[in-house]
């Protein structure tokens, strides 16, 4: 894989990671170019001969090198804010291949979207549908509209990413789907063209991914039969990886399943992968500070912190840490908890870890590709951290650090 030992040091390609520390600092993000068209080259072949967009999640990592990667790919974007359709439009993107999802669309964002021109605005409520007729009214253009909705299907998964079952805030309810899009087919300020669903995140199985397919197919055959026709399905994403020992199914499973359902419809295939194409592709590179023992556990002071990774305090998400220096085999190591300097008790990257380290060594948190750095913040007024793209014997800075003045330029001070 792209992240292997080469020589007792750990490397991204062929690039080992203390050279990155040693130019860059740490904290630091390092993604792997060769891992990021690894992952998205599962779904284009499992999509081969069939009409279909694989919509990138730009929530999953947004970085402007990792957008124009996978634009140079042949990806679309999905997309849930005004920023991140910035995002795009700077990495080169094409909007005409961007979705635009997400529950709380402002007027300024729903208006960006229609100049942009992009694919679909995917509507949430009717309440963002009445907003949606008003913009594209003001402006004079048809919105191209889909409704995401909740197929109400168990994608068996943790449950602050489960996003498909009748209690969660997204998509709207199946019962009412129809009502909806009737209501939706009658403004000439809107054009309907698609519809879609996404159940949650980490999905290991197919079994709910295809389900999910089936009633949204059902739906669709019902509205057909109503006079309204869909140029696309958006079955979402969701895919999971392997984080600890999980056993996700491969990517050509799902997509089999699904095309199986979809089994001679003409509609668009559309998929919106985010963690299954960059998750595996990053770490987050930390140095130890201190060893500090306790009387019921150690601990492992390093300098990134929950600031620089959520998931593990927000998740109880679990990260394999790898030291950079190949460890000696047969060298018993201790066991520490691994945490940050920020002052919460929440502030750990790893707990019940075996790591032979001291302090200046270096290490890598895994598995960081997705929902790191964009999730990152400044608390406790931290820079946050560099970000690397590697590609095999290089290695590109594609975001500096954060500098100290940075964290507060916008700000002021009364003249009292």
């Amino acid at each position: 894989m792209e992240f292997a030992y080469r020589q007792g040091v750990l490397c991204a390609e062929q690039v080992p990671l203390d050279e990155i520390a040693r130019r860059v600092g740490t904290p630091c993000y390092v993604y792997s170019r060769a891992a990021i068209e690894r992952a998205y080259g599962e779904f284009a072949r499992a999509l081969s001969g069939r009409r279909a967009l694989i919509a990138y999640s730009v929530k999953a990592n947004s970085n402007l090198a990792v957008i124009a990667l996978l634009a140079r790919l042949g990806a679309g974007f999905d997309i849930v804010s005004g920023g991140e359709l910035a995002r795009v439009r700077a990495a080169g993107g094409d909007p005409r291949r961007t979705l635009f999802s997400g529950v709380g669309k402002t007027e300024g964002e729903i208006r960006q979207a229609l100049e942009a021109g992009v694919l679909c605005l995917n509507l949430e409520s009717e309440a963002e549908l009445a907003r949606v007729v008003a913009v594209a009214a003001h402006l004079g253009v048809r919105a191209p509209v889909a409704f995401r909705v909740n197929p109400d299907v168990d994608a068996k998964t943790h449950p602050y990413i489960s996003t498909g079952m009748r209690q969660n805030k997204f998509g709207v309810a199946y019962a009412e789907a129809e009502r909806l899009y009737a209501l939706a087919a009658r403004q000439p300020q809107v054009q309907v063209v698609g519809i879609g669903c996404h159940i949650g995140s980490l999905m290991l199985g197919a079994g709910p991914f295809v389900d999910a397919a089936a009633r949204i197919l059902a739906l669709t055959q019902r509205l057909e039969r109503e006079g309204i026709r869909l140029a696309h399905i958006d079955l979402g994403g969701g895919f999971g990886i392997r984080y600890r020992d999980e056993a996700p199914a491969p990517i050509a499973e799902f997509v089999d399943g699904a095309l199986g359902v979809l089994a001679g419809r003409n509609e668009t295939l559309i998929l919106d992968p985010g963690r299954a194409v960059v998750g595996n592709a990053g770490a987050l590179l930390t140095r130890v500070e201190y060893l500090k023992p306790g009387e019921s556990k150690n601990f492992l002071v390093v300098d990134a912190a929950m600031n620089d990774l959520i998931r593990p305090a927000l998740y109880d998400a679990w990260h394999e840490v790898r030291p950079v220096r190949e460890p000696q085999a047969g060298v018993r190591a201790p066991v520490f908890d691994i945490v940050g300097p920020v002052c919460e008790s929440a502030d750990f990257l790893a707990r019940e870890r075996a790591v032979a380290a001291a302090p200046g060594d270096l290490l890598a948190v895994m598995t960081a590709g997705a929902y790191g750095m964009v999730m990152s913040s400044n608390y406790n007024t931290r820079p946050r951290a560099a970000e690397v793209m590697v590609d095999g014997s290089r290695m590109h800075v594609v975001r500096q650090r954060e500098r100290l003045a940075d964290l507060y330029t916008g700000e002021s001070i009364p003249s009292w």
